[in-house]
C-alpha cells in the first residue's frame, strides 16, 4: 500500500496580502506559487494553535452561492496531528469548509492549502492525489445500497490500487475490525443501523490509510451512548494513525470529550479558533452562549 506522504513545512516568509476579488464571470485563476504563503493571524484565532504546524490552511476564504454568502473571508489554521472540532449553527459554512478542504468546492477568494499544496490550482490527476490521502466520513455513511458491507469498504482499493483480492480482504477486515464490524460483511446497507453505517463508512474512509480525516456531523441521529462511542473512536483511530481529524458536529458533550481545538463559525466568519481550554474559558459572549447552551446570548431563533 502506497503511503501518503505529506509536503514537508515551509519557511514562512513576510505577510501576504489577502488576494484582490475576481470580476463577475473570470475563471478562477490562483497565485503561481503551489506553497502556502504566510498570512497574519486574525484576532479569531488563539497564538497557540496559530503556531502549531499547520497541515490545512485557508486564506480569507469567501464563497457564496447566489445571493446567499456562505464563507465571507475565513482565514484560519488548523493543526496537523490532531482533532479539531467546528461548531456553528446550522448554515453558518462547517460542511462547505470541508468540502473546500478537499476540493469539492473551490472558493469564490481566498486560497486552501493542503500540506502546502493550493487546491484549488490543482489539475484533475493532481486532486486526485490529493483526496487519496484524504478519508471522509459523511452523515449517513454514504455506502452504496446495492453492495454489502465488504464491497463498500473494498471500493477505494479496487478503484484506486492494483491491488489482489487477497490483499484487498486483509485489509478490508482490519479496518472492519477496528470499528466493530467484523462477522457483518455480506449484510446489506438497509441491514445496518444508522450507527453500523457510519462505521462502515469510518472503515471506507481508513482503508488508504489517510492522514486526514474529514468527519461531517458523524454523531448526527446517533443516541447518546452510540455517540460517546463513536467519538471514543475517532480518538482512538486519530491517535493510531496519527492522523488529522476534523470533525463537524453540534454535540456540545461529544466535542468535550474528544475535541483537540475548536473552531466557531457564525454569520460567515471564525468567530473563535482555539484549543478546548481556550473556548471554555473565552469571555466572547456568542462563543461563551453557543459552547454551553444558554438561551442568553446574541444567537436567538433567527
Amino acid at each position: 500500500m502506497t503511503a501518503y506522504q505529506p509536503t514537508p513545512p515551509t519557511a514562512r516568509g513576510p505577510v501576504a496580502v489577502p488576494p484582490a476579488p475576481r470580476p463577475a464571470g473570470q475563471a478562477w485563476s490562483p497565485r503561481p506559487s503551489a506553497v502556502a504563503p504566510a498570512v497574519q493571524r486574525p484576532p479569531s484565532q488563539s497564538q497557540s494553535t496559530w503556531d502549531k504546524d499547520a497541515v490545512i490552511e485557508l486564506h480569507e476564504v469567501h464563497k457564496a452561492f447566489g445571493s446567499l454568502k456562505v464563507l465571507d473571508g475565513v482565514t484560519v489554521r488548523i493543526p496537523r496531528g490532531e482533532i479539531t472540532v467546528l461548531m456553528g449553527p446550522s448554515g453558518t459554512g462547517k460542511s462547505v469548509t470541508l468540502r473546500h478542504i478537499v476540493g469539492l468546492l473551490p472558493p469564490d477568494r481566498g486560497d486552501v492549502f493542503v500540506d502546502g499544496q493550493d487546491v484549488p490550482r490543482l489539475n484533475e490527476h493532481q486532486l486526485l492525489a490529493l483526496r487519496r490521502g484524504i478519508g471522509m466520513l459523511f452523515q449517513d455513511g454514504a455506502l452504496f445500497s446495492s453492495m454489502n458491507l465488504y464491497d463498500n469498504v473494498a471500493f477505494p482499493l479496487r478503484q484506486q490500487t492494483r491491488k489482489s483480492e487477497g490483499d484487498i480482504r486483509s485489509i478490508v477486515m482490519e479496518h472492519l475490525h477496528e470499528v466493530g464490524l467484523a462477522g457483518a460483511e455480506r449484510r446489506m446497507p438497509n441491514e445496518l443501523s444508522g450507527g453500523m453505517r457510519k462505521r462502515a463508512g469510518f472503515a471506507r474512509a481508513l482503508v488508504m490509510e489517510p492522514k486526514i480525516l474529514l468527519f461531517d456531523e458523524p454523531d448526527s441521529g446517533l443516541d447518546p451512548v452510540r455517540t460517546t462511542l463513536l467519538c471514543d473512536l475517532i480518538r482512538e483511530i486519530s491517535d493510531k494513525y496519527h492522523a488529522t481529524s476534523i470533525v463537524v458536529s453540534h454535540d456540545v458533550g461529544a466535542v468535550r470529550r474528544f475535541a483537540d481545538n475548536i473552531g466557531i463559525l457564525y454569520k460567515g466568519r471564525m468567530r473563535h479558533f482555539g484549543t478546548k481550554r481556550e473556548i471554555e474559558l473565552s469571555d466572547d459572549e456568542f462563543v461563551h452562549q453557543f459552547f454551553n447552551a444558554s438561551s442568553e446570548g446574541p444567537l436567538g431563533m433567527d
